[in-house]
């Protein structure tokens, strides 16, 4: 199943290697401007890389489809990368190869090891905004992270939608109860104490609280310790995919009717294609429409005909394909208002065209206008799995934390 997954992404992307990346601006572009380049450190391979060629298929082209709009303000936008392996080091000497040999006004971090390690040279730079995969809290520290952002709800925001959705499930002015399930890890340890607080503030009751390692483990005492607690709802985060196929699975042949939710990496199809009619029930938070769903807008509709024109055969593209296309868009945004104020393309600068973003309209990316706040985009969607339909589908209206 993985391999088949990675040999798809591979094709998606259209490499043929992990070597550098360099895609050429469209003849229609003015070739005496000088092109704007997207620069990335993306894991092709490693342990991260079942996601890494989806996002570098999503950049590819999206990049594709800008030069074909005449690139930015004229500019052509030409997308230079080096595959990292999921290793800090390699990111790191990427990051410093890539922007040695170029101008790299904005630059994409595969993992919150790597925006963190480079955190420091990037602030006394001040030449580049970064964004990633990473969706963790602490990047969206302004003071610590001033030139780095988050595409979508940090994971702690992602906490506040869920328990904004588990509020509005209680009947009678009764408040759902909610067990946390969380890896030993960095990862799944970074919004559980803040979202216990915010279950506090909202009256929601945390009866349980489960760490195991991440991966495939056995679970079966964490789910007696469940099953004697009785939640409404259990959260995970900090996982891909196992261990929660094993708590689901037991949970429901003990007869319980808790309802499993899951933050952004622990959302996307391959929980359908692995649980098959046992991922039924479970429920994501998302901040961007998924590629297959019935909603719609221009800029929607061109990813889906881009995508389409790259490979016709591979169908459906994943969520990481979904935020790779959507971290270029707003490299866009801030380059083109950065452009338009006629201000240098500094650190700063594109900072601030970042903050200034209110009621931004994504053309059905994300299905209500966006507003930048704490250097994030702090808005989502709950959708469920229809196993008989293999799809996510809506189950609340798009909530934007204040």
């Amino acid at each position: 199943m993985f391999k088949r997954f990675l040999t798809r992404g591979l094709r998606l992307a259209g490499i043929g290697s992990v070597a550098a990346a360099l895609m050429t601006a469209a003849p229609v572009l003015a070739q005496d401007k000088e092109p704007i380049v997207f620069g990335g450190s993306i894991p092709l391979s490693g342990v991260f890389a079942f996601a890494g060629v989806h996002i570098h298929a999503g950049l590819t082209d999206y990049t594709n489809w800008i030069n074909s709009q005449g690139g930015i303000n004229g500019h052509p936008v030409r997308y230079v990368m080096e595959d990292t392996g999921y290793e800090v080091d390699r990111s790191v000497a990427a990051f410093k190869k890539i922007t040695g040999s170029n101008r790299v006004p904005v630059y994409y971090g595969d993992s919150t090891g790597f925006m963190k390690t480079i955190a420091s040279e990037l602030n006394s730079r001040g030449t580049t905004l970064m964004s990633g995969a990473s969706f963790a809290t602490a990047l969206t520290d302004n003071q610590t992270y001033p030139y780095q952002f988050i595409p979508g709800p940090n994971y702690t925001q992602m906490f506040g939608i869920i328990l904004e959705y588990i509020a509005m499930q209680g009947q009678e002015g009764d408040k759902p109860t909610v067990a946390f399930v969380y890896s030993d890890t960095e990862f799944g340890k970074d919004p559980i104490e803040n979202g216990k607080a915010k279950a506090a503030e909202m009256g929601i009751k945390v009866v349980e609280e489960i760490v195991t390692k991440p991966g495939s483990v056995d679970v079966s005492a964490e789910v007696l310790k469940l099953r004697r607690a009785r939640p409404d709802y259990v959260v995970f985060h900090g996982y891909i995919l196992s261990p929660i196929n094993e708590f689901m699975v037991q949970m429901r042949q003990m007869g319980l009717d808790t309802q499993f939710m899951g933050t952004f990496w622990s959302s996307d199809k391959l929980i359908i294609d692995r649980m098959g009619a046992d991922a039924d029930g479970y429920m994501g938070v998302m901040p961007y429409n998924y590629y297959d769903s019935a909603e719609g807008g221009p800029m929607l509709e061109a990813l889906r005909s881009q995508a389409q024109k790259s490979d016709p055969d591979a169908g459906y593209r994943p969520t990481a394909y979904m935020q790779g296309w959507f971290n270029a868009m707003v490299w866009t945004e801030v380059v083109k208002r950065t452009l338009d104020a006629g201000k240098e393309l500094t650190g700063d600068n594109l900072a601030a065209s970042l903050a200034s973003i209110q009621d931004w309209d994504t053309g059905g990316i994300i299905g209500v206008p966006v507003t930048v706040r704490d250097m994030s985009f702090p808005v989502g969607r709950i959708w469920r799995v229809n196993a008989k339909e293999a799809s996510y589908e809506p189950v609340s209206d798009w909530i934007h934390l204040n």
